[in-house]
């Protein structure tokens, strides 16, 4: 069957991954001159499926209007005159509701603990070195913070997920870089089963893979639209810098992130994606003692802090507002903070490369996998700030649809079923 993969990302790499194992003849198409140079290079890194968490929470309009016009921020706000940020804005507030939230969580958790199986099962098979790291730590710098996390603290306890609420102390035993922080957290959670690396050099080295099992990658090429007839895709119209062609196909998966919304729209698959932007911060590590040993999480602040080797990596802030990928100072100074306050002696600010993003988020938080209604089509996208946890799980999932295979988890609300009830 040959099977085009629309997207370079982790995402669409993961995908042709286990179209190839299947026997599938992949072709992925790509805009940048490599595999994960666009939201799959910069994000924090973390695989947390016990805390992954839909952005769509109880109390987070509130929450938002608190830091609204405070320096240091996790949530900036930029009304447009864009309907599309209206309507996306309309649904997320309907899916702040508690028991939707809870429902939300749990179906990001069965795929987000699927994939992290799939990933080990990948790793023991393909063992190269992509920055990893054991545990996660979350950090609250208030009694409020704790009480806001009440609600996900209750999903992890009837999941029966291994986590330990611990003391300012016990965070500093874990994490003993924080001995030499501004401040003392006011506690923590510690969920020892989760870890973190770095997702552009695992997806170069899936790229690599994929490669040597007969993937072709074309790059710098720009997908223009769909060839469908009667319902059906056929195949690919694209343009590269040599010249423009239509490249057919048995299968089409779309993986293109935020652009995805824009291809399939002319087609009348509408999928609610909204671009809300996280930036990051990479640099060295100057002090090796001082320095985090694997992830931690900024509660408060909802930023990041990843050890990839050598370096740092702080990643947060969530931006609704236009497309476009422009560094704003106040989120860049964010993450500085978060920096200063935990590990002020661990890195030089100085030599920090920033880095934009646009994840591709739904009102409530899961993916959207599977069919749609375009034949031989199937969606791999929607995965907002947790595409690396999700990543291995949603290819295999997507890679067994298109061949026939029964998917080996329940996909009850992660399709795009969910949005026509």
């Amino acid at each position: 069957m040959k099977t085009i993969v629309l997207g370079g990302g982790v995402i669409g790499v993961a995908t042709a991954f286990y179209l190839c194992q299947q026997g599938c003849d992949v072709t992925v198409i790509e805009r940048e001159p490599d595999v994960a140079l666009s939201t799959s290079f910069g994000n924090a890194g973390v695989i947390a499926p016990g805390y992954v968490t839909p952005w769509a929470a109880p109390g987070m309009p509130t929450k938002i209007l608190k830091y609204l016009f405070k320096p240091a921020s996790p949530l900036i706000f930029r009304p447009t005159f864009d309907p599309a940020q209206w309507r996306w804005i309309a649904r997320w507030l309907r899916e702040c509701d508690l028991e939707r939230f809870r429902v939300n969580k749990q179906r990001m958790q069965r795929i987000a603990y699927y994939s992290r199986a799939c990933l080990h099962e990948f790793r023991g098979r393909h063992p190269f070195d992509y920055g990893r790291s054991q545990g996660y730590l979350q950090l609250f710098r208030s009694e409020y913070d704790v009480e806001l996390a009440q609600p996900a603290l209750a999903v992890l306890r009837d999941a029966g997920i291994a986590h330990r609420e611990v003391s300012a102390a016990q965070c500093a035993e874990i994490e003993p870089g924080l001995r030499w922080a501004a401040q003392a957290p006011f506690s923590g959670l510690y969920l020892p089963d989760d870890e973190a690396g770095d997702c552009a050099r695992f997806t170069r080295e899936l790229r690599a893979i994929c490669e040597r099992t007969g993937v072709s990658f074309r790059f710098d090429t720009r997908v223009t639209s769909l060839d469908v007839a009667g319902a059906t895709v056929r195949g690919v119209h694209i343009h590269s810098e040599r010249d423009g062609q239509t490249l057919p196909a048995d299968a089409v998966v779309v993986a293109l992130g935020v652009d995805s919304a824009t291809l399939l729209a002319p087609l009348g698959v509408k999928v609610p994606l909204y671009p809300v932007k996280g930036y990051s911060a990479t640099l060295p590590v100057t002090d090796e003692e001082k320095a985090p040993r694997a992830a931690l999480m900024d509660e408060s602040l909802k930023t990041a802090i990843t050890r990839f080797g050598n370096n740092l990596r702080i990643a947060g802030t969530a931006e609704l507002g236009n497309r476009q990928t422009t560094l704003r100072e106040q989120a860049l100074q964010t993450l500085l903070t978060v920096l200063r306050d935990w590990f002020p002696h661990a890195a030089n600010p100085t030599s920090a490369h920033f880095w934009v993003g646009r994840r591709p988020m739904t009102p409530d938080g899961a993916p959207l996998l599977g069919p749609c209604n375009i034949d031989n089509l199937w969606l791999n996208l929607g995965h907002g700030s947790t595409g690396w946890a999700m990543s291995m799980g949603s290819g295999r999932v997507v890679a067994d649809l298109i061949t026939q295979r029964k998917p080996e988890i329940d996909l009850d609300g992660l399709t795009l079923a969910r949005y026509r009830k």
